[in-house]
């Protein structure tokens, strides 16, 4: 008795194609959502900067938090009784404002990471992106991370600061075509240790709408 053979059933042509092309799909998507990935993580520049126990002179964005100075304090208690007087010193706002920029853009010790700058709550919204690329170019470029509190590297604070001198002008923002009422200020400051960072500096402040912003700093 002869023995027949068996064929095996074929996968029809039409199936094949049809598993392989899913098989390709799932692949690319899985290689570019892969690469999306990695792209993204790789563009995000600014890793969120927590604060712990802020409190805000509410109205003007304006804050301290556990990582400030005790100069930073004194100023901002400063600020924060004439703001919330019975009438506004607006002399004395502009001149908390350039002093409060000054003293925490340049106490860089406690800052985490290059992209928690300091003076971001003074400075005039429509120039801040310019400034925040403009600090972690320069003053900030070689900050350490310090996310888990174990950075040796030496950073200034700075521990007293001087009005030296103010003059009242106008001062223009040619892409609003309008004239602000400002104040420039000549500061002098110095440090807990001198590692060589700036310690005189001019801060323009303008009034606009009753608040006073950082406009300018050379």
């Amino acid at each position: 008795m002869e023995k027949k053979n068996k064929k095996k059933k074929e996968m029809p042509n039409g199936l094949k194609i049809g598993i392989f092309t899913f098989i390709i799909v799932i692949v690319i998507s899985l290689i570019g959502y892969g690469a999306y990935k990695l792209l993204a993580d790789s563009s995000e520049e600014a890793p969120k900067v927590l604060k712990k126990n802020e409190v805000v002179i509410s109205g003007y964005g304006i804050y301290i938090d556990d990582s400030d100075t005790d100069l930073y304090r004194e100023e901002f208690n400063k600020l924060r009784d004439n703001l919330e007087g019975s009438s506004i010193n607006f002399d004395d706002y502009a001149s908390s404002v350039a002093r409060l920029f000054v003293i925490d853009l340049y106490t860089i010790k406690n800052k985490i990471n290059k992209y928690d700058i300091g003076g971001i709550d003074f400075v005039y919204d429509k120039a801040l992106d310019n400034y925040k690329d403009n600090v972690t170019d320069t003053i900030y470029k070689y900050v350490e991370d310090n996310t888990n509190g174990d950075r040796t590297q030496q950073l200034p604070v700075v521990k007293s600061i001087t009005v030296n001198n103010v003059e009242k002008q106008k001062y223009k923002i040619e892409s609003e075509n309008k004239e602000y009422d400002a104040y420039k200020f000549r500061l002098s400051w110095n440090y807990s240790v001198d590692l060589g960072y700036d310690t005189t500096g001019e801060v323009i402040v303008i009034k606009k709408d009753n608040k006073m912003y950082v406009v300018e700093k050379n």
